[in-house]
């Protein structure tokens, strides 16, 4: 993970600040604090907020300060991906058409943040409506390179120590392709798992609300505030788990950093107790990627009907390609791709009965150069498709001593078991 300092509250994780803040030995207040001043001094080569009014963050803080204890997150800052509403800030979608928009309501999952303590710090920066179009973030480990996407700002923010906690969303990749490049956790949990209400949608059928931290625990406290369950701090499977090493049909794709990195963190996990084993997919799962692509733009290009028929010019020319296309696919092509879908679903369960997850490639390689591109999400996507939970951990470098992580699948709706499973495997990779 980046080295940044670890002198203010910023630096701690989520469980830490909200144990302190709860128990009286810290404030909110401070710990906001902290974080604007991390953004203060960084954001001029991060930009990671679309939004962000210092002012009313140290305001939602001393209110919290000045009552009871709301929740499990309490005083812990958040950032929010500036595709879910919030009624007290801008929600422009990462595009000029809705640049000032103020929503008459938040989000679900923002109310329920709130709800458990947390302060909303600010809307991060998305690809445009959340997708290949690179935003203006950098990747914190050098800012010649992209972040990823299209949660950007919320994975480099958190990589940056600006915060412990970020939502982001994936239809593709975007979550656990910033993650990765930026070397922090991200998770992708079930489809649906997290309340979708006041998300502006990508692609219905795939759209999953998702989560960055810099530590499990992290992801495990938050992710329990936004599905109504306890927090399981430390929970590990009760015995060596069985993992299946999945390279999937793109492996061929993967560059050396990736293949060295699933390999190594194989050998590794066995050599932990681990029992590991190869799973090679049947010949339907190839489909996959097609069928994730025509899901995506038919269903894109309808979400996005008033912005093409009102504000058509003020789209980028990427995406206007992507509604093009969702708008030439006829509906039996689209049907036939939500089959494949399902059905490779049903296949999925029956293979992966009796394994604790899948270990598979996260990324095709390190993040690339430049900011014209937010990288691959073949790897990523892959899973998104399969309505899988998914997450990935910084367990490697690449070449240029970029982050390049791993990727670790588990059973639909299983993501509390996939989250004790990290925790082992973090130990035997990094322990």
């Amino acid at each position: 993970m980046l080295d940044f300092p670890k002198d203010g509250f910023n630096a701690l994780t989520a469980a830490e600040i909200a144990r302190r803040v709860s128990a009286g030995e810290a404030t909110a207040e401070a710990v906001v604090r902290d974080c604007l001043s991390r953004i203060e001094a960084r954001e001029p080569t991060v930009r990671a907020w679309a939004f962000i009014d210092p002012d009313h963050a140290i305001a939602q803080a001393r209110a919290l300060d000045a009552g009871p204890v709301r929740g499990p997150l309490q005083g812990v800052p958040v950032g929010i991906k500036d595709i879910f509403a919030t009624a007290d800030m801008p929600t422009a979608l990462g595009s000029p058409i809705h640049a000032g928009r103020r929503p008459a309501a938040d989000a679900s999952c923002v109310a329920l943040l709130r709800a458990a303590g947390a302060v909303i710090l600010g809307k991060t920066v998305t690809c445009e409506f959340a997708g290949m179009e690179p935003g203006v973030t950098t990747n914190p480990h050098d800012p010649g390179r992209t972040p990823g996407g299209s949660s950007s700002g919320s994975a480099a923010g958190v990589a940056d120590g600006m915060m412990p906690l970020a939502l982001g969303t994936q239809t593709g990749g975007s979550v656990l392709r910033p993650s990765s490049f930026c070397g922090i956790v991200g998770f992708k949990p079930s489809y649906n798992a997290i309340n979708r209400q006041g998300l502006c949608f990508a692609a219905e059928s795939l759209d999953t609300i998702g989560l960055h931290a810099r530590c499990v625990d992290d992801i495990d406290l938050c992710a329990a505030a936004l599905t109504g369950r306890d927090a399981e701090p430390g929970r590990k499977p009760d015995s060596p788990p069985v993992i299946g090493l999945c390279r999937t049909p793109m492996w061929q794709t993967a560059e050396g950093e990736t293949v060295e990195a699933v390999e190594d963190a194989a050998d590794r996990l066995a050599a932990a107790g681990a029992a590991v084993s190869e799973i090679v997919l049947p010949a339907l799962f190839e489909e996959i990627p097609a069928a994730r692509e025509t899901i995506n733009c038919v269903e894109r290009a309808r979400g996005m009907a008033f912005e093409w028929n009102t504000a058509r010019e003020r789209i980028s020319p990427r995406l206007r390609v992507s509604i093009e296309k969702g708008l030439s696919i006829g509906l039996d092509d689209y049907i036939a791709a939500l089959e494949t879908a399902a059905e490779c679903r049903r296949q999925l369960a029956e293979i992966c009965d009796g394994l604790g997850a899948l270990l598979a490639p996260c990324v095709r390689g390190e993040a690339p150069e430049g900011l014209e591109e937010t990288g691959d999400p073949a790897f990523q996507g892959f899973f998104t498709a399969l309505h899988v939970p998914a997450l990935t951990l910084p367990t490697h470098k690449g070449p240029n001593g970029m982050p390049v992580g791993i990727q670790l699948v588990g059973h639909f709706q299983g993501d509390r078991d996939l989250l004790a499973l990290a925790r082992w495997a973090w130990d035997a990779l990094e322990g």
